[in-house]
């Protein structure tokens, strides 16, 4: 069992951090001040790559495995962890359209989305689908050769802001569940959809969040991805990578919070010396580290689990995120404790990682659904010896 990256991998780790400190660390704080959507930042990780991280070549992504996704998006999200989060989900829906793309659809998008030059939205969760997300009732309606779409969708990261939408809408009855729900790339400047207010948030303000309306909006037939009905097999199977995704979103963070703690408690002195020779604080940097570490090979565990199509990768990938999200929050939070007051204040990038971490514990499925699916595979007979 080989722990160390590869050459090709610290290489990818190499230029995901020097791109985060260089395009996306100097402006975060600007960014989640105004609310700016940095459309030319992300254009420009595109030139990189890093908008069609694990899309086929043949759409023009570069086919990575999702372990050195991970790699890269932690890198990304030490620099900002709002960007490196909409990057993550920009590359879930990229990824979905250009694996069940018509051949249409992929000559007409993909390029533009893994280049970054387009940017894409996904589009689960409704006011009354949240965790319950095959209760959806968004529905798409046959028309000859169009669908026409009625429904809305909550929380979409990106939303009024992006070119491309995957949704996920009922085909078939709402008695049908899941099996009646089937995938859609519709571009966001259809007839018929409607974008609500950029929502106030706690975090993620380098990227917008509104509800999306569509009413009577129509979409040519060749917009279906996959098969109809298998749109909640296709939401499922990004979501195992989205979550992958996210968790190493936050590794990242609690990642950049370590480093300015470390830095700050050799720097700040109290009664005559460095923070740094408190024993009491001390242990609690150890603790940090150790629970970030561990959150960290959790996460690359998974992303194993996930490219050699292990039959529990969907465990995993749910383990994993529960951990290294609730794990990456909590390093966060310790590392504005050891800050004292100056962690509290917006003028230390604490403050934006704490708050922009938080997010990731409701995200690509709570944890607490987290809980759910790992607890229900334990459960089955097989479960204990299948997960270890």
């Amino acid at each position: 069992m080989e722990f160390n990256l590869g050459e090709e991998q610290l290489a990818f780790a190499q230029a995901a951090r020097d791109f985060a400190q260089g395009e996306l660390a100097p402006y975060a704080q600007e960014w989640d001040e105004k609310k700016i959507f940095p459309k030319k930042t992300l254009a420009a990780a595109g030139e990189l790559g890093f908008c069609g991280m694990y899309s086929p070549l043949e759409n023009g992504g570069l086919g990575l495995s999702r372990m050195d996704c991970a790699i890269i998006l932690e890198e990304l999200a030490s620099g900002c962890t709002s960007t490196a989060a909409y990057i993550s989900i920009h590359n879930m829906a990229t990824w979905m359209l250009c694996t069940w793309g018509t051949d249409a659809i992929k000559a007409e998008w993909g390029q533009a989305l893994t280049s970054g030059q387009k940017l894409s939205s996904y589009c689960l969760t409704e006011s009354d689908a949240g965790s319950d997300a095959a209760n959806l009732r968004t529905t798409a309606r046959r028309d000859n050769d169009h669908f026409v779409l009625n429904g809305s969708k909550m929380f979409i990261s990106g939303a009024g802001a992006t070119d491309m939408l995957v949704v996920m809408a009922r085909t078939g009855s709402q008695e049908e569940g899941a099996k009646g729900i089937s995938a859609f790339a519709v571009p966001a400047d259809t007839a018929g959809v409607h974008y609500g207010k950029n929502e106030s948030k706690m975090g993620w303000n380098s990227q917008p969040t509104r509800a999306i309306t569509f009413e009577d909006a129509r979409i040519p037939a060749h917009a279906l991805l996959g098969r109809e009905g298998e749109g909640f097999k296709i939401a499922m199977r990004g979501l195992d990578g989205g979550r992958i995704n996210i968790a190493a979103c936050s590794v990242g963070a609690a990642q950049a919070c370590v480093n300015f703690t470390q830095r700050y408690m050799r720097e700040r002195k109290q009664f005559g010396k460095p923070l740094a020779a408190f024993q009491a604080l001390q242990f609690k940097l150890a603790d940090m580290v150790t629970e970030l570490v561990a959150a960290r090979q959790m996460v690359r565990l998974a992303a194993f689990k996930l490219d050699s199509n292990d039959p529990e990768k969907s465990t995993y990938c749910a383990m994993a995120k529960r951990f290294a999200t609730d794990v990456g929050f909590k390093v966060c939070n310790e590392a504005m404790q050891l800050h004292g007051g100056y962690g509290y204040m917006r003028e230390y990038p604490i403050e934006r990682l704490f708050r922009d971490a938080r997010v990731h514990q409701i995200l690509e499925g709570t944890n607490e659904i987290m809980r759910v699916i790992t607890a229900r595979r334990l459960l089955q007979e097989d479960g204990v010896k299948s997960i270890r």
